[in-house]
């Protein structure tokens, strides 16, 4: 029987949800171009939870300053602060778990699929040999059957 993950291991999420310097200086390494390092280092920083956190705390800094009168006011105060900020972070956190888990689960099909080849390799009576005989010896008894043309 073929073992199946049926979720993400705590560790794994772990250190998606929360990259250490390593993984992100990997990552920048593999990149090309001043550009896309930097593009590569700041989606590492703001896709985790702890920015999002950051985030949530900057904004409601700025509540107070929402509220008073002549302020943006609650309504603006949460699209265009709250929201645009909190969930930047929380998207690609969002996003991030989901590839992993899309990743396991296409592991989890070759992992599959790997076993029933080899099942049928191993477990399958007859097989592609059995079946190759067989031809070979209908064959020779074809040729031995047939009128030889001198």
């Amino acid at each position: 029987m073929v073992e199946r993950a049926p979720y993400l291991h705590r560790d794994h999420l772990h250190r998606a949800l929360h990259p250490s310097f390593g993984a992100i200086s990997r990552a920048m390494s593999e990149a090309n171009g001043l550009n896309a390092k930097i593009a590569i280092f700041v989606t590492n920083v703001v896709g985790t939870m702890w920015c999002a956190y950051v985030f949530a705390i900057i904004a409601f800094l700025g509540l107070p300053a929402a509220l008073k009168p002549g302020g943006e006011g609650p309504v603006a105060w949460i699209a265009q602060t709250f929201l645009q900020l909190v969930l930047l972070s929380v998207i690609i956190v969002g996003q991030n778990v989901q590839s992993m888990a899309a990743d396991a689960r296409a592991e989890n099909t070759f992992k599959d699929t790997e076993a029933i080849l080899d099942r049928l390799d191993i477990h399958t009576e007859g097989g592609i040999k059995v079946l190759l005989d067989r031809i070979e010896t209908l064959e020779r008894r074809l040729a031995g059957a047939s009128p030889k043309a001198d």
